[in-house]
């Protein structure tokens, strides 16, 4: 597969131009951009690339303040918005928490607001207290609330996605699935839901240990999934979308372009001779979806996934996550990686070992994109890491699933 074109959308939102576009927003309505930093990138070739910004302001002599913006450029004009074209292009730009998509997170971020939500489901607003735990701009957004009696959980979606979502909830919470219990939604895209029991599983994989007494709980778990799970739209899964990670791994980083494309192409050829499947599928199964208590598994989180497809799906997800954290340098790599040569045993007698490689190079690949979607000081080492990872599984998947986690990931760490 040739690697794409350089994509002068790309280039519009991370390059010189950049102050130009925050000045479009900001001179109007009354503020100074004094400097800024891109925050996260998501790069979407030939579609539409949406980036965010940490920016300082100046409001007036005194007043500055450090505030998150964000912008997207297409084709095509968006129907809400400050747009700012050249006629050929569209940018939009807006500040968080102002995100034309996700209607509901204004009013998910300010306390008054928030109280009037809490009142009317009923449960008391005192003392409100407001965190940020995501945003992914265009997307969704998590809001923790804290009050003086309680702890819950704003999400916020694009409004046409909230119905399902709550309904999903409240199928897998009347199966006995360990969920966030939903609380209630509104039109504007927001849910509420109540905290998970436990530790989420990447934090208490910073022991350096497991977290589990049995791995075969995960698989148990995804198991529980009921049957009309399968019934829901089909969502392609992660490995499946190899193709369209390469391409912006060689637009980032153009020298490891034709090693992603290969990688693509390969697991795409693999992947051609197995079916979809119709399991119930979490569709996002891995370690920072998972919380585990006493040592075993105590909740699973964004369920906004779910759809029907095969095991491996799930379990090439939680492995390729896995197998990042082990040789990237995080806090929980003692434990990922130990969990990896335990868990993987286990895995292999549910799905074919081949298959469950393969996806897992797929899925290495789309995590591949991470470091610069989210500018980290080291992008272009972490990516690399991430593609010769990928390249690892593959090569395991090609053997015929027989090696092992200590083969896939040595010398990377």
């Amino acid at each position: 597969m040739p690697a794409p074109p350089a994509d002068p959308g790309l280039a519009l939102l991370t390059g010189p131009s950049v102050p130009d576009i925050l000045d479009a927003a900001l001179t109007p309505a009354g503020g100074t951009l004094l400097d800024w930093s891109v925050r996260d990138v998501d790069h979407r070739p030939g579609d539409r690339t949406t980036v965010s910004y940490v920016a300082r302001v100046s409001w007036s002599p005194g007043d500055e303040r450090s505030e998150t913006y964000a912008a997207t450029v297409s084709g095509t004009r968006p129907s809400d918005g400050l747009v700012v074209t050249d006629g050929d292009r569209f940018v939009q730009v807006w500040r968080f928490p102002y995100d034309p998509e996700l209607p509901g997170l204004a009013a998910a971020c300010f306390p008054s607001s928030v109280g009037d939500l809490l009142r009317g489901l009923g449960l008391p607003p005192d003392g409100v207290q407001l965190r940020v735990v995501s945003y992914r701009p265009r997307k969704r957004a998590v809001i923790e609330v804290v009050t003086s009696t309680q702890r819950l959980f704003i999400k916020v979606l694009r409004p046409g996605q909230v119905r399902d979502v709550d309904s999903r909830h409240r199928v897998l919470t009347r199966a006995g699935v360990p969920v966030p219990r939903s609380l209630g939604w509104s039109d504007d895209g927001i849910i509420v839901l109540a905290p998970l029991r436990g530790t989420p599983l990447r934090v208490a994989l910073e022991t350096g240990a497991t977290a589990l007494r049995d791995p075969a709980e995960l698989v148990a778990l995804l198991d529980r999934l009921p049957a009309e799970i399968a019934g829901l739209p089909r969502r392609a899964a992660w490995s499946s979308h190899a193709a369209h990670y390469a391409g912006v791994i060689a637009a980032a980083s153009p020298s490891l372009g034709a090693v992603a494309l290969d990688v693509a192409d390969e697991v795409a050829a693999g992947l051609a001779a197995r079916a979809d499947g119709d399991e119930p599928t979490h569709g996002d199964f891995y370690d920072a979806q998972l919380f585990v208590e006493h040592g075993a598994v105590s909740g699973l989180l964004d369920i906004d996934t779910l759809g029907p497809g095969r095991r491996a799906d799930d379990l090439a997800c939680l492995v390729a996550h896995l197998s990042v954290l082990a040789t990237d340098g995080f806090a929980a790599a003692d434990g990922a990686r130990a969990a990896l040569a335990d868990w993987l045993p286990v895995l292999d007698r549910r799905v074919d070992p081949a298959e469950l490689r393969l996806r897992a190079a797929g899925v290495t690949l789309s995590l591949a994109t991470g470091p610069y979607r989210a500018q980290d000081a080291d992008w272009q080492q972490a990516t690399e890491l991430r593609v010769r990872l990928a390249e690892r599984w593959l090569s395991a998947g090609s053997s015929g699933g027989k090696d092992g986690a200590e083969n896939a990931l040595m010398r990377l760490s």
